[in-house]
């Protein structure tokens, strides 16, 4: 049953990468105005991408580190698939929602617009929801204390290195339009957080 578990993540990863490929490819022909990145995003990237792609990889490879593996269950692989088909449904929602105002780090780009429509007329943030997502999915499906809880905190590291630089990005190009924005809506969840 681990080795469902195992597959299902390996799938999910690598669709997610082809999801986001696209744009990926899309975002390096549009011109980028103002550039907020940092060591410290440079950082947070590095250690999210180690929580959920390379740390898990190493363990679906080589069982390692068997020594926190525990019993899998079957609702948890059965949660865990539900809950990363959901994750790459919002990531993908929230590329086509952003459009070419996309990008992996912090930068506003040439004719830049506030996008509050689709997924973010419920969150301001819906990008940082899939990763929750896909790290909560990691948890459930790699029966493994270390491998499966490591994208959860990759996603912490992120979300709390760049969540308020973002913002503060988006304040300094949208002013008003933005503050208005989050006095209606929550950063990652509907009507809680």
């Amino acid at each position: 049953m681990a080795s469902v578990g195992e597959v299902s993540w390996l799938l999910g990863i690598v669709a997610w990468y082809i999801i986001r490929y696209p744009f990926e490819r899309r975002a390096k022909r549009v011109r980028v105005v103002r550039d907020y990145r940092s060591l410290s995003e440079k950082i947070a990237l590095s250690v999210a991408f180690f929580g959920m792609a390379i740390l898990p990889a190493f363990y679906v490879a080589t069982g390692i580190p068997s020594g926190a593996d525990y019993t899998p269950r079957l609702w948890a692989i059965a949660a865990g698939i539900a809950v990363f088909v959901f994750g790459l449904w919002v990531f993908r929602r929230a590329h086509k929602d952003l459009g070419r105002n996309w990008s992996v780090t912090l930068e506003i780009r040439d004719q830049h617009k506030f996008v509050s429509r689709g997924l973010y007329r419920f969150v301001r943030h819906p990008m940082y929801a899939s990763f929750l997502l896909v790290g909560l999915a990691q948890a459930l499906l790699l029966p493994n204390w270390v491998a499966g809880m490591s994208g959860l905190i990759g996603f912490a590291v992120l979300f709390l290195m760049r969540v308020n630089v973002e913002e503060r990005m988006m304040l300094d190009n949208f002013g008003d339009e933005y503050r208005a924005y989050c006095g209606t809506t929550k950063r990652i969840i509907p009507y809680i957080y």
